[in-house]
């Protein structure tokens, strides 16, 4: 067997239509995973499934637990979830956002990724076995100007990581974060280009990552080789983080 090995396992990867979350889905899947790709657009999910081996669509709105529960469970036994669904949000002044802004970006970035947890916490706690890594941020540490909601959500999802690996630690489910510095996708649309600069200049390697970049460190801490670590938060930053 080779290390990271995934054959025989599961595995859910929210908001993987693209950019990071396609990433770690093909990832996962060339490990020998079954993946499902799940998105909240499902022609979105359909077309990226079929470019990759041994993966399925899965529709969810990461915001409704309802949603979550009815998805999940069609998926049956879930050994791995990459909580990646996630969004910008509006990059301008705290006093220039409104309430909805708030709203918005608290329910996909955070409260989805404590629906997606919460759905599969019990069906590992009966097989005593799971891996959960969250697509964290390093705004998360070291906040962004004009991105308050974004970096606060993301601090919330490094906190609520810590606080749930704790309580599973004994129950053979490992839990972990990741905290890519900026990564170019997509997402980088809803900033500004003052606001990328700001970011980019900050890595000490000068250069934004790449989606496969971050699915290689989720790779180690969705597989079985990552028994000994939980709680953590792995930076991706390319030297970014100051802690």
């Amino acid at each position: 067997m080779s290390y990271f090995d995934l054959r025989g396992q599961t595995a859910i990867i929210t908001g993987a239509g693209q950019g990071i979350g396609e990433a770690i889905a093909r990832r996962l899947a060339n490990a020998g995973a079954v993946v499902y790709v799940a998105d909240i657009d499902p022609a979105l999910a359909a077309a990226t499934a079929q470019t990759i081996p041994n993966a399925r669509p899965l529709t969810v709105d990461v915001t409704q637990s309802t949603s979550v529960e009815a998805a999940f469970s069609s998926a049956g036994p879930v050994d791995i979830l990459v909580n990646n669904a996630g969004i910008g949000g509006k990059a301008a002044p705290l006093e220039e956002q409104t309430d909805s802004d708030w709203e918005r970006i608290i329910a996909v970035n955070l409260l989805g990724v404590v629906y997606c947890t919460r759905a599969v916490l019990p069906g590992m706690k009966a097989r005593r076995y799971g891996r959960v890594v969250n697509i964290a941020s390093i705004a998360g540490k070291e906040g962004n100007p004009n991105m308050t909601a974004y970096s606060a959500t993301k601090a919330a999802v490094i906190g609520f990581t810590k606080a749930v690996a704790k309580e599973v630690a004994t129950e053979g489910i490992c839990i972990n974060a990741v905290s890519p510095a900026v990564i170019r996708t997509k997402i980088l649309d809803q900033l500004t280009p003052e606001q990328v600069e700001y970011m980019t200049a900050r890595i000490p390697m000068r250069r934004t990552g790449t989606p496969e970049e971050i699915a290689a460190v989720v790779h180690f801490l969705a597989s079985r080789d990552c028994s000994f670590v939980t709680g953590q938060t792995y930076d991706a930053s390319g030297g970014r983080a100051t802690y």
